[in-house]
């Protein structure tokens, strides 16, 4: 610990997250790479794994935790703000359907932008409303590429399956019919940061009877390029 705050914690768990920057690390490989006492490390290793800075893989070591990645991509949020507008109403008026970007928070996603079909029969998502991860074509792309734990743990009671997000990964791009509400579909695709990491999802919504029991047949080359804009949004310097 060469860099110190003068606040004793804080400064050792700094340590930790400094070695499992280098990847996974036991209890043993983090003693030796923050020179902790072994009470002291496991301690605080799994107080950062109360608050999801960190986490466990397959085999129990301690890795980075999710929160850490949702952090980096909240940096970009105002970006993606500032890019949604132009790039959600393109989509409507591209596909004639509701437009929305939904970013994961926690075990639930949230609706940060949204832009309505201009008339008739419409899918409503006001932003800020918070939905469930465990329905809908946006939480299978912000699950696909999750690390495999955490997917894992995210398919449990999801009206979709490992199976359907592998078909996800494969083609860029979920769609889904009455899994969040009846006779409602919708098309998503994701949105990367600079890392590459999936920080969002762009989504059109709408009725079956207009969008059909195949969404993805007629809006989704719409929609991925949508995510694709977006994504160059973020990485712009």
């Amino acid at each position: 610990m060469e860099k110190t705050s003068g606040v004793g914690v804080l400064d050792k768990a700094t340590a930790i997250l400094g070695a499992l920057e280098a990847g996974p690390a036991s209890l043993a490989g983090l003693v030796a790479a923050t020179g902790l006492a072994r009470p002291t490390a496991h301690r605080l290793a799994v107080a950062l794994e109360r608050h999801r800075l960190v986490a466990r893989d397959m085999e129990g070591r301690f890795v980075l935790g999710p929160r850490l990645g949702e952090l980096s991509a909240a940096v970009g949020e105002d970006r993606l703000l500032v890019a949604a507008g132009p790039v959600l109403t393109r989509l409507r008026d591209a596909t004639g359907e509701s437009a929305q970007i939904y970013r994961r928070q926690g075990e639930d996603r949230i609706c940060v932008a949204a832009v309505e079909r201009l008339s008739g029969l419409r899918d409503t998502v006001p932003v800020g409303v918070t939905l469930p991860m465990k329905a809908g074509s946006a939480a299978q792309i912000l699950l696909a590429w999750e690390e495999p734990e955490r997917l894992h743990l995210g398919l449990r009671g999801a009206r979709f399956t490992a199976t359907a997000l592998s078909g996800v990964r494969r083609r860029g791009w979920a769609q889904s019919v009455g899994e969040r509400e009846p006779e409602v579909a919708s098309v998503s695709a994701p949105v990367r940061g600079p890392s590459g990491r999936v920080v969002a999802a762009v989504s059109v919504s709408g009725p079956v009877e207009r969008l059909s029991r195949h969404p993805g047949a007629h809006v989704s080359q719409a929609v991925v390029e949508a995510g694709a804009r977006l994504t160059e949004a973020l990485r712009r310097p």
